[in-house]
C-alpha cells in the first residue's frame, strides 16, 4: 500500500526518471501527486454513434480501427485514421446506445449508424502514431467534430484525444468498463514537461496511486472544525476530485464546488492561516518602541503639510500613530488608491518616529520609485531641517562609503532606497520606522532583513568605534533597551479586498485610505490608434494653449530596446524638431541621475516645461496640478496596474483632464481587456478586480515575491467565502477559546501543519 509520504517515485508507471520530471513540478510524494487536482473536466458519460455527430459540438466515440496512414506534406507531416462503428460479436448490453438497433445480420451492433459509417481523424505532426494503431482495435475518440474539407458530409476530428481498448473479438467490453477515457466524467491534467507527462498519463498514474492509497490517511483538521464545515474525509476528498461520480454537476466541478473540491480547498486555507495566526501570535509578544506623540511632535507634523489633510488621511495617521504609541511593534498596511495621498502618510509616520531621536528607512522596490520618494521627501521635509538620504545599487561607490557612514552615525534621519538597504554594509544607527513601498513586489524575506537592522546582538557603533545617536535623541531613549523591534508600515495602491490583504500580508493590521484629495476632477480617458498621432498631438497643442501642461510617456528608452517600439529620446528629439517646434519639451527617464531629474521636474512643476516626454519613471510621486492631459504611447504594452498608476498623475487639479491611450501594433485579446477596462473606470477597485481576473491571483500578487505559496488548489480570489472561514476556524484553535476541540487535536493539527506545510509556506513561523 502506498502512503502519502511515499516517494512518488514508487507510485506504479513513474520511476526514478519520470520522478525528476515530476519533483521539478513540486511532485515529490504521493500526496503531492494527488494534490495536482484536474484544470478540467469533460462529460464523456454517453459516448455517440458516428452517425448521430454534429459539426461543432465536442463529443465522445467509441470505433474501430480501419485504416492509417502517415503522409508528409511541405509543411508538416500527417497522420490520419479512418474509423468505423464497431460490431461486438457478444451482446453487452451496457455499452448499447440506447438509439442502437438490431442489425439486419441479427445481431445487436454498438454505437451503429451503418456499416458505411466513418469519420476520418488527422494529427498534425503526427509522426510519433506511426504503428499506434491496427485495423480491428477498438478505439475512445474524444474532440470537436468538424466537417473534412476533404469530401461532402465526411465528419472528422482534429487532434483527438485518444484511448486504445482492445481488439474486435476479444477484451473489449471488459476495457471499455474500466477505461479511464470513456464512459464517465474525465479529469483533464496540465502536462508536466515531459512528452510521456500528458493528461491521459496522470489520469492511468493517479487513478492506479488511488487504488493502492492506504485506507488510513491521517486527517489533522480537528473533528469539531470538519464538523462545522461539513468537510468530508480526507481520502474520499482526494478520490472524487480526481474522479467524480456520475452523479456530479460539471458546472460545480468547473467551479470547484463539489464537496470533494472544496474540503481539499478549505484543508489548504486552514492550514496557511494556521501558520499565519501562530506568525501574528508571536509578533504580539514582542517587544517593540512605545513612541512619544505630544504637542511638539504634533506640530512637527503639522508643519510639514502642503495641503490640509483629508478625513481619511487623518483618521489613518491616528491608527498608525495608535499602533506606534504601544510597545509591541507595529504591523500595519496602508492600502490607497492612486493619488489617495499615501505619499504624505508615510512622512507623518516618519517624523513621529525622527522627532523621537529614531531613523526612518522607506524601501521601495525599484530605482525609479526610490528616486522619486527621494525627490517628494526633500520637497516636503528639507526646508523643516530633516536630513534625507537616497541609497539605491547605482550609486558611485564613494558617495556610498559617505552614505553608510551618515546612516551608521544616525545622522541620515529619513534613508530612502531600494533593496540596497538591506546589503550586510549598511547599519542603521537606530532604525526605528521600516516603511516598504508596493509590497507585493518585495519578499517577505527582504522586509524582515530590513526591520532586522534594528536588531543586532551588540550596539551599533561608527566606523571610530563610538556608539551611534541620532542627533535628535533624547537621552532616556539613547539609555534605552537596544533589541526593540522597529514599527513597519507597508504600502500599497493595490485595492485587495480586507480579507485577501489579511491572508497576504499575515501579521498586519490594515489601514484604507478611501478618499480623494479636495480639487481632483474626473478623468476622461480615451484610446486611439497610431494613425491618428497628429489629433492627437494637435490636441496637446490645443491644452497647452490653454495654459496647461502634459505628459508623454513610451515604453523604452533608447529605440534599441525593443524594435518596432518608440522610444523616448528619439520622440523627444521628433516632437522638439518637427511635431511641437514651439513648445518647451523636456525629458525625463530612469537613466538620469538624481540632479537631473531634480531639476527637470522643478522646471516642470514651475512651469518652464510645456510637455514632458518620459518613460514610467513618472508612475509614482510626481504630482503637478496644471497637467491636463497624458498621452501613453503603445499602451497596449503596459500592464493594467502599471496604466492606472500613470493615469493617476493627471487630474491633480481643478481643471478637466484627459488620459490618451494610443496603441502602436498588434493588440492581443488581453490587452484589448486592459484597454476597454481603462477607457470605462477610473475605480482603483474595478480596475484591480479586472487585474486579478486577467493575470490570476499568483501573478497579481507576486505570491512568491511576497512569501506566500503557489496555491495547489486554492484560489485566493474564487475561495474568499472559505479563505474567511478557514482564518475564522484557525483563530479558535490558537486561541484555546474553543472547548470542543481539545489539547491533543491542536497539538496533532500543528504537527501536520510542520511536517506537510511549513516547506511550502516558507516564511510561515510555526511554533
Amino acid at each position: 500500500m502506498l502512503e502519502l509520504h511515499t516517494p512518488v517515485q514508487y507510485v506504479k508507471g513513474i520511476g526514478p526518471r519520470l520522478a525528476e520530471v515530476l519533483a521539478s513540478k513540486g511532485m515529490s510524494t504521493v500526496e503531492d501527486l494527488l494534490y495536482y487536482l484536474p484544470f478540467r473536466y469533460e462529460d464523456r458519460l454517453n459516448p455517440r454513434r458516428i452517425g448521430e455527430l454534429r459539426p461543432g459540438e465536442m463529443a465522445s466515440v467509441i470505433a474501430e480501427v480501419r485504416t492509417s496512414a502517415l503522409f508528409r506534406t511541405k509543411s508538416m507531416p500527417l497522420f490520419e485514421l479512418t474509423v468505423g462503428d464497431p460490431v461486438i460479436g457478444k451482446e453487452s448490453p451496457h455499452l448499447i446506445s440506447p438509439q442502437a438497433d438490431e442489425t439486419t445480420v441479427g445481431r445487436p451492433r454498438l454505437f451503429g449508424a451503418g456499416p458505411r459509417a466513418m469519420l476520418k481523424c488527422i494529427w498534425f505532426h503526427g509522426t510519433y502514431l506511426k504503428d499506434r494503431f491496427q485495423p480491428g482495435q477498438l478505439v475512445v475518440l474524444y474532440g470537436k467534430v468538424e466537417v473534412s474539407k476533404m469530401g461532402r458530409e465526411r465528419l472528422q476530428l482534429i487532434n483527438p484525444q485518444f484511448e486504445i481498448l482492445g481488439e474486435k473479438d476479444g477484451d473489449a467490453p471488459e476495457a471499455i468498463a474500466e477505461s479511464t477515457e470513456i464512459g464517465r466524467i474525465v479529469p483533464i491534467y496540465e502536462s508536466a514537461g515531459s512528452g510521456k507527462v500528458t493528461s491521459r498519463w496522470f489520469r492511468r498514474v493517479i487513478h492506479g496511486a488511488l487504488e493502492n492509497l492506504t485506507p488510513d490517511v491521517v486527517d489533522a483538521i480537528p473533528d469539531a472544525v470538519r464538523r462545522r464545515m461539513g468537510l468530508m474525509p480526507r481520502r474520499e476528498a482526494f478520490r472524487l476530485a480526481h474522479w467524480p461520480e456520475e452523479s456530479a454537476r460539471l458546472e460545480n466541478l468547473l467551479a470547484a464546488r463539489t464537496p470533494a473540491q472544496v474540503r481539499l480547498i478549505f484543508e489548504e486555507l486552514f492550514f496557511l492561516e494556521l501558520g499565519l495566526e501562530l506568525k501574528r501570535k508571536h509578533m504580539r509578544a514582542l517587544s517593540g518602541i512605545a513612541f512619544r506623540i505630544d504637542d511638539r511632535v504634533r506640530e512637527a507634523i503639522k508643519r510639514i503639510l502642503p495641503f490640509h489633510p483629508t478625513t481619511a488621511q487623518k483618521r489613518v495617521l491616528k491608527e498608525i500613530a495608535d499602533d506606534m504609541r504601544q510597545p509591541a511593534p507595529m504591523r500595519r498596511l496602508l492600502q490607497g488608491d492612486v493619488g489617495s495621498g499615501k505619499t504624505i502618510v508615510a512622512l507623518e509616520a516618519a517624523i513621529i518616529a525622527i522627532e523621537n531621536g529614531y531613523q526612518a528607512a522607506l524601501m521601495a522596490p525599484t530605482e525609479i520609485l526610490a528616486t522619486q520618494h527621494y525627490l517628494s521627501a526633500r520637497r516636503i521635509l528639507e526646508k523643516a531641517g530633516y536630513r534625507i538620504v537616497l541609497l539605491t545599487g547605482s550609486v558611485e561607490e564613494g558617495r556610498k562609503r559617505d552614505i553608510r557612514r551618515h546612516i551608521a552615525q544616525g545622522n541620515a534621519q529619513l534613508v530612502i532606497g531600494t533593496h540596497a538597504l538591506i546589503v550586510e554594509k549598511v547599519e542603521f544607527g537606530n532604525l526605528g520606522l521600516v516603511i516598504v513601498d508596493e509590497q507585493h513586489r518585495f519578499g517577505v524575506m527582504q522586509r524582515l532583513k530590513l526591520m532586522k537592522k534594528a536588531l543586532a546582538e551588540e550596539e551599533q557603533s561608527t566606523v571610530d568605534g563610538q556608539r551611534s545617536t541620532a542627533a535628535t535623541r533624547s537621552a532616556d531613549v539613547a539609555a534605552g533597551p537596544q533589541d526593540l523591534q522597529p514599527d513597519t508600515l507597508v504600502m500599497t495602491a493595490t485595492p485587495i479586498p480586507r480579507t485577501l490583504a489579511l491572508t497576504l500580508y499575515g501579521d498586519l493590521d490594515v489601514s484604507v485610505l478611501n478618499e480623494m484629495p479636495p480639487g481632483r476632477t474626473p478623468i476622461v480617458t480615451r484610446r486611439v490608434g497610431d494613425e491618428r498621432s497628429d489629433d492627437v498631438f494637435a490636441f496637446v497643442r490645443k491644452q497647452v494653449a490653454a495654459g496647461h501642461q502634459a505628459y508623454v510617456v513610451y515604453p523604452v528608452i533608447e529605440e534599441n530596446e525593443e524594435k518596432g517600439v518608440k522610444a523616448a529620446t528619439k520622440m523627444y528629439a521628433e516632437i522638439r524638431r518637427r511635431i511641437l517646434p514651439d513648445l518647451r519639451i523636456g525629458l525625463l527617464h530612469g537613466r538620469l541621475d538624481a540632479e537631473q531629474k531634480d531639476e527637470i521636474m522643478r522646471r516642470f512643476q514651475a512651469g518652464e516645461i510645456d510637455v514632458l516626454v518620459s518613460t514610467t519613471v513618472i508612475e509614482v510621486g510626481v504630482d503637478v496640478p496644471n497637467v491636463t492631459v497624458m498621452v501613453i504611447e503603445h499602451a497596449e504594452r503596459f500592464g493594467l496596474a502599471q496604466l492606472h498608476q500613470l493615469r493617476g498623475r493627471i487630474g491633480r487639479g481643478a481643471a478637466k483632464s484627459f488620459c490618451i491611450l494610443v496603441t502602436g501594433g498588434k493588440v492581443t485579446p488581453e490587452a484589448e481587456q486592459r484597454l476597454d477596462t481603462m477607457v470605462h473606470t477610473t475605480d482603483g477597485f474595478e480596475i484591480a478586480e479586472t487585474d486579478l481576473q486577467l493575470r490570476g491571483p499568483g501573478e497579481f500578487f507576486g505570491t512568491r515575491q511576497a512569501g506566500l505559496p503557489g496555491f495547489r488548489v486554492a484560489n485566493l480570489i474564487r475561495d474568499q467565502e472559505l479563505l474567511e472561514a478557514a482564518r475564522r476556524e484557525a483563530a479558535a484553535v490558537i486561541s484555546g477559546c474553543d472547548r470542543e476541540i481539545s489539547q491533543p487535536e491542536v497539538s496533532r493539527a500543528l504537527v501536520h501543519l510542520r511536517s506537510h506545510w511549513q516547506r511550502r509556506y516558507g516564511l510561515v513561523e510555526v511554533g
